[in-house]
């Protein structure tokens, strides 16, 4: 039996809805092998994120090292990777291993609004990792912090898009939830010198239960390119996924609760 291997390098949610747990959840609904390298375990629930413990740097290498030594993946999502030492550690895996493809989810703000990611790792981020990826998938706080500029409507996304782009070279999945009047995403891309503006145009689904949404669409999209999907209709198959999952209407916890991975 063959089946795609996909790799989440990322933070541990206790509580299921985010991070490796929904990540190796979205990749199993998709028929496909997940593996884990785990950069933080954090103590987390609907309500809030209440502490964050990072791996130790060459801990996480020796993770990594003993993934690509053994099942190589297909694909390779990055999360939740706090600390400018962790991203430097990834960094110099991915350089060595060179993954065909590597999905970055720039996790800057839980769900819940708690910010996961250090100020010193920010630098690091942008101009070492994202690089190196085949796509990143901002929302709208996150495109915000790394464009520079506020994101109030749909031009503030495509301006920010242009400006995450023109600094990393990588295309950018803004997903536009976090507007209040919509709930499109823009895919900004330049393929042979000409940029290029996708835009999925969905219908905001009533239901306040989207604790780990970010972390289970690059999840998604790994598994759909690793699948052999061109990036537009990964994105697209993707994010059917993940409107099906939300749309399932799952209820637990008192506060932003998970998806239902296995709709």
């Amino acid at each position: 039996m063959d089946v795609k291997k996909i790799l989440s390098i990322a933070g541990s949610d206790c509580s299921g809805g985010a991070g490796i747990q929904a990540d190796l959840k979205t990749i199993s609904a998709h028929g496909m092998y997940g593996m884990s390298v785990i950069t933080s375990v954090t103590a987390q629930n609907t309500t809030g994120v209440y502490g964050v413990c990072d791996m130790e740097p060459d801990f996480v290498g020796r993770q990594i090292d003993c993934i690509f030594q053994d099942i190589r993946p297909d694909a390779v999502k990055v999360g939740m990777v706090s600390n400018a030492d962790i991203i430097e550690c990834i960094v110099n895996r991915i350089e060595k291993y060179k993954p065909e493809i590597l999905v970055v989810d720039p996790v800057m703000v839980s769900t819940s609004g708690c910010m996961l990611l250090e100020d010193s790792a920010l630098q690091m981020l942008t101009s070492r990792l994202i690089p190196l990826a085949a796509l990143i998938t901002p929302n709208i706080p996150e495109a915000q912090v790394l464009s520079g500029i506020r994101i109030q409507n749909e031009e503030d996304m495509v301006q920010a898009a242009c400006i995450i782009y023109e600094k990393t070279g990588t295309a950018v999945l803004i997903k536009g939830g976090h507007l209040t009047s919509q709930a499109s995403d823009i895919l900004y891309r330049v393929p042979e010198d000409e940029p290029e503006e996708i835009w999925f145009h969905g219908k905001r689904i009533d239901n306040p239960n989207t604790h780990g949404t970010g972390c289970t669409l690059s999840s998604a999209i790994a598994c759909q390119l690793a699948a052999g999907q061109n990036l537009e209709t990964g994105v697209a198959q993707a994010k059917q996924y993940i409107s099906n999952a939300i749309q399932a209407g799952l209820n637990l916890g008192t506060g932003s609760g998970p998806l239902w991975h296995f709709v």
